[in-house]
């Protein structure tokens, strides 16, 4: 029998462990899921962009397994973007009211498990430094892009249109995709969709989300070279139940 994880978690410290998050990225988004990128480095393994120097890269390690990177998630605050001009996400949305809000804001994305962690434990371990990064820095709405893997937006249709229905964000955070690439998501009538299968046809991420309390933007953006259509994610943390904020309490993120 495999030895049961031994989870570290930590912050990226140096050069080899970003190149271990990459090489992770690389195995999940580009070998598993088909994507691509203008740095992807294929030669390497990487999965990297312009970006990565200047975000915090949240790294779970199983030392069960000598000590790989087995999930990640790339995380960048407010302040650390006016030092960019931009966030990643603004490439895909226009995030005006989050900008204007007046909320510490931070943008999380490229969050990926080691296939071989998806539906355990490390998830809830990535969540729970990610809970401790929130309070450590006074963060108040998270937000980043989450993707439904191909492009076909007919066979997407259920899935996108039920977000739009049920779960748009408030007007006041609803950030929306930009006008050169917008792709509505009110696709169908409410009154028509097999909820059921909709859901089950929404990656688990989204829903995870979605049941903290989190909501969609206007529009949705579709990545032909990442093989993906993209929603905006949007959580305040203010809606978030004590309850389920306890659940999520560890130790502090090194």
């Amino acid at each position: 029998m495999p030895a049961a994880p031994d989870f570290v978690l930590r912050l990226a410290r140096d050069t080899a462990d970003l190149r271990a998050a990459q090489k992770l990225r690389y195995d999940v988004f580009v070998e598993e899921l088909g994507g691509d990128g203008a740095l992807v480095d294929h030669e390497a393994r990487l999965e990297q962009d312009e970006f990565d120097p200047f975000y915090d890269h949240l790294l779970l390690f199983d030392q069960a397994r000598g000590g790989d990177v087995v999930g990640v998630y790339r995380l960048l605050r407010d302040d650390q973007a006016a030092q960019i001009g931009r966030f990643y996400s603004e490439g895909e949305y226009d995030l005006t009211p989050l900008k204007t809000s007046g909320r510490r804001l931070l943008e999380l994305g490229r969050s990926c498990l080691h296939p071989a962690y998806r539906g355990g434990t490390a998830m809830m371990v990535l969540w729970a430094g990610l809970a401790d990064y929130v309070a450590e820095h006074g963060i108040e709405v998270l937000f980043g892009v989450a993707s439904f893997h191909g492009t076909d937006i007919g066979a997407l249709k259920a899935p996108l249109s039920l977000l739009h229905h049920r779960h748009l964000a408030p007007e006041a955070l609803r950030p929306r995709a930009l006008p050169q690439h917008y792709q509505a998501m009110n696709l169908m009538a409410e009154a028509g969709i097999d909820r059921l299968a909709a859901m089950k046809a929404t990656p688990a991420l989204i829903k995870a989300y979605l049941r903290l309390g989190g909501h969609v933007g206007d529009g949705a953006f579709i990545d032909h070279a990442f093989n993906t259509t993209d929603v905006c994610l949007v959580l305040d943390t203010a809606e978030i139940p004590e309850a389920t904020r306890a659940r999520f309490r560890s130790g502090r993120v090194a």
